[in-house]
């Protein structure tokens, strides 16, 4: 295959693109991390000439299968009814190693997310202490203006941030009133029923489902 050789329907390669938002070549090198030769090479249909990996980063982007973008990019030269059972042959080894390539980003994914939960797990653990303390010795100082802790609340905001990236939530602030609820309280002292207002002590957390600490609660007296 030579350089005089142009893809069959220029235009049709423009459509993939503007159908997924894709306004220049530029930006589909961009977007693929395809170099802007090989995407010149394949406007001029020199598909032979560009790797295999190359191909399923654009059918990945442009979402459309192997046998689709070959459809567009091969020369009309090259798609007789004589090279048909090979071209079929070589559009199904590239739709298999399509697949492959997909099933190998997702398990990567999958990976990524384990390592990132293992993390912060790990994290989470050296810093019980202070995630249970701290908010307590927090609504301390906040009831007592004049008390010099009260200087070290903002100093809680870069944990409040790491907290919210992590998808991690407070059960209920400390010293609020709550309806007892065994499955997220924790009696400190006296005993209560479910659905018996409490006061919490020491927060509790959850991410998403998971809980990760129960909070601390004292029964409110005659409630």
């Amino acid at each position: 295959m030579n350089a005089s050789s142009p893809q069959k329907n220029p235009h049709l390669l423009q459509q993939l693109m503007r159908r997924v938002g894709i306004s220049s070549f530029r930006a589909l090198s961009h977007a693929t991390g395809v170099s802007e030769k090989q995407i010149r090479r394949l406007r001029r249909g020199e598909v032979d000439q560009v790797r295999l990996e190359t191909l399923l980063k654009l059918s990945r982007v442009l979402q459309v299968s192997i046998a689709e973008l070959l459809e567009i990019l091969v020369p009309s030269e090259y798609q007789s009814p004589e090279q048909t059972p090979q071209n079929s042959e070589l559009t199904h080894e590239l739709e298999s190693l399509r697949q492959e390539y997909d099933r190998l980003q997702h398990q990567l994914q999958q990976q990524k997310q384990t390592l990132q939960q293992e993390f912060q797990q790990s994290s989470l653990q050296i810093l019980e202490s202070l995630l249970l303390q701290l908010p307590t010795a927090a609504y301390a100082a906040q009831q007592n203006p004049q008390a010099p802790a009260v200087k070290l609340l903002p100093l809680l905001k870069p944990l409040e941030r790491l907290l919210q990236e992590w998808g991690i939530e407070a059960i209920a602030e400390v010293g609020s009133e709550v309806a007892y609820d065994p499955q997220q309280h924790q009696l400190m002292e006296g005993f209560a029923e479910a659905g018996d207002l409490v006061r919490v002590r020491y927060t509790g957390y959850r991410q998403g489902d998971k809980l990760l600490y129960r909070a601390k609660v004292s029964p409110i007296p005659g409630s």
